[in-house]
This record gives structure tokens, sequence and C-alpha cells, in this order.
């Protein structure tokens, strides 16, 4: 378990302010803001790379905050890997467990064995300049991970991988937290990487934790405009009938509107979409009818680069978002019917109880 105790610093343009916060023992939690907010502050100070003159860091109750990084017993993976280059794959991965009491038998089984748990044997004679990106994560995972640390600390891990890879590598990180139980406290910018992730998430803004909850609650349960202008402010609609379709699927009713939704299970109470998840059409679009509905413009808002749109759709009113350029290439005005996309895989689920 990891307490920070109003924790304060000030790094120049970058600091904290009176930051305090309980993670879970074998939580993986996010810390989860824009950029410039003292995400990477806030994690550094954890590993200890950062004199603390104000607050209390403490792990298994015991106090850190005046100990060198080599005794915190703390795995970290910083955003740029910090990997090796005059060392091949096996002994950057070997690098820690070196300086230890390790036998050289020892310390081959432990890097074999990282090495298949993180998919990497096939690159342990390797040189670190011929890995790609996702490579050269998974090396610093298994770096970080073979002294056995209690505490695993992640910088921005996927912020440099193309899509498909930062898709395959959450995933790979989530099945590593079950089987290993390391407590992780993994730091992003981006919204869908902490959904995804989190067992909770901490809003993060200018050196002050916002909100801290699980991604439901801070989705559906903003509690402050700081919050909620970062996240979106998404359309929620209330659900008055649910009914499992099966194969993942539920259909609920809001407000008469059918909408198809990728869940099972517990009665869903309220669904989310932000605009930008809802696609606008003059023409009725092609293909099967799922979650596409005709509605009539009643509100139009240009802001910047993009438009935002007011739709009422049945009983409900919601909100679309597209880029100006695309919206200048239509006709769109107020009283125009359009019909609209809501995209099944972006909704959001909430089958809770009130927070408030």
């Amino acid at each position: 378990m990891i307490e920070i105790k109003n924790l304060s610093t000030n790094l120049g343009d970058f600091c904290l302010e009176d930051i305090n916060l309980t993670i879970d023992d074998r939580e993986y939690f996010v810390i989860l803001g824009p950029n410039g907010a003292g995400k990477t502050v806030l994690i550094e100070c954890i590993a200890g790379l950062h004199r603390i003159k104000h607050g209390e860091i403490w792990v298994d109750k015991n106090q850190i905050t005046h100990l060198t990084p080599e005794e915190r017993n703390i795995g970290y993976v910083p955003q740029d890997y910090v990997l090796f280059p005059f060392l091949n794959v096996a002994e950057n991965i070997a690098f820690g467990l070196r300086q230890t009491k390790y036998s050289k038998a020892e310390v081959q089984e432990r890097v074999k064995n990282l090495a298949n748990l993180l998919g990497v044997s096939y690159l342990l004679n390797r040189g670190i300049r011929s890995l790609s990106g996702g490579e050269k994560q998974r090396v610093a995972l298994a770096r970080s991970l073979a002294l056995t640390p209690k505490i695993l600390l992640l910088d921005e891990p996927l912020s440099a991988l193309d899509l498909q890879t930062a898709k395959y590598l959450r995933s790979d990180l989530r099945h590593l937290h079950k089987e290993l139980g390391v407590t992780t406290l993994h730091i992003t910018h981006n919204q869908i990487e902490a959904e995804e992730m989190a067992d909770r998430i901490g809003i993060l803004d200018k050196g002050r934790l916002e909100q801290v909850g699980r991604p439901d609650e801070i989705f559906f349960y903003p509690q402050s405009e700081i919050v909620s202008d970062f996240i979106g402010t998404p359309n929620i609609l209330e659900c008055e009938h649910c009914r499992t379709l099966g194969q993942g699927l539920t259909e609920v009713k809001s407000s008469g509107l059918p909408i198809i939704i990728p869940h099972e299970g517990n009665t869903v109470r309220r669904i989310a979409l932000f605009p930008r998840d809802i696609y606008i059409s003059e023409t009725k679009p092609p293909g099967p009818q799922v979650n596409r509905f005709k509605g009539t413009i009643t509100n139009i808002k240009t802001s910047g680069a993009t438009v935002r749109l007011k739709v009422k759709v049945g009983g409900n009113t919601l909100q679309a978002e597209m880029p100006r350029d695309i919206f200048e290439d239509m006709d769109l005005t107020v009283g125009k019917e359009v019909f609209l996309i809501l995209k099944l895989r972006r909704i959001r689920v909430f089958e809770g109880q009130d927070s408030g």
C-alpha cells in the first residue's frame, strides 16, 4: 500500500499542491491529467528522484520519504525507457541483478523467466537499437521487475507507441498485473487508456488532485468543473428498460429510444457517450440499423476548430461534435433533420449506486 500525505513540491514550471492519496495493495491505479499537470513529478517523488521538503510518502506503514531510490524496492519505467544501448536485451534485464547476491545461474534463470513472461525471449541476444518501441517497452518492464519490487511505477508507458501496439500492450500490462499482483501506479493523459486499465483513477490538474474514484464514478459523477471539462462532458442517458441480447450485448431504452450497448450482467442504470463518438449524416447511412436514429438539429455552436450540435432524438437531446472543416462541407442548419450513428463500442455503462 502507498500512502502520500500532504505532499507539496515546487520545481519551477511543475509543482504539486497538498497531495493526499492512498493506493491499495495490488491495486492498478492510474493518474490521469493533461500535459504539465505534474504527473511525472509525482511519480518521480515516489521513486525517490526529488528531495521532498513538505509531506510524507509511506509504503506498507513504513516511511520512505527520505530513502534513496535504491532503498525503496520500487520498479520504475520512465517515459523514454532509459535502456543501455551498449548492452543487449539480456544484459539490460540483468543489470540490477548483477549488483546483488544472486549467483550467475540465478541471474540467468531470472532473466529467462522474465523474458518468457514479457514475451521477449527471442530478443535476448539482440541489441537495443534494433528494437521496436513495443519491444523496448517490454524489455524496460522486464528490467524493472527483475528485483521483485513491491511497487511498479509507469510513466506514460504507451505514449510513444502506435495505436495497434499500444492496444496490445494495454492487454499485456493488465495480464501482467493480474499474474504478479504488484501494486502499480500508471500515469497518462489518455482517457481511453485510463478507463480500460484502472481499478481507480486520480485526476491531476495543475499540481492538484481533483478527484479519485473508479472509472465509472469519474465518468458519471465529475466533482468539479475542471474534471468535467477534462473528460469532455458526455451525453448521459437514464435507462428505464434493460434486455440482455446475448453475445456480450444488451438493449436499453432511454425515453423510448432503443440503444444497443456492449454489456452483459447487471441491470444498466445509465449510459454515456462522448459528443465526438456520435456521427452525423445528412443522408440515411447504409448498413444494419443498429444505434442509427433520425433527429432534428436544435442548436449549433462553433468553438475554435470544433462544432457542437444539439440534436433532438425522440425524448432525448444529444450533443454531437465534428471538426469545423467537415461541418463547413455539409449543409447543416437549425431545424434540419439528420441521421445519427452512436458508436457502439464507445458507449460507457453505469450499473452501480448513485454516489451523490
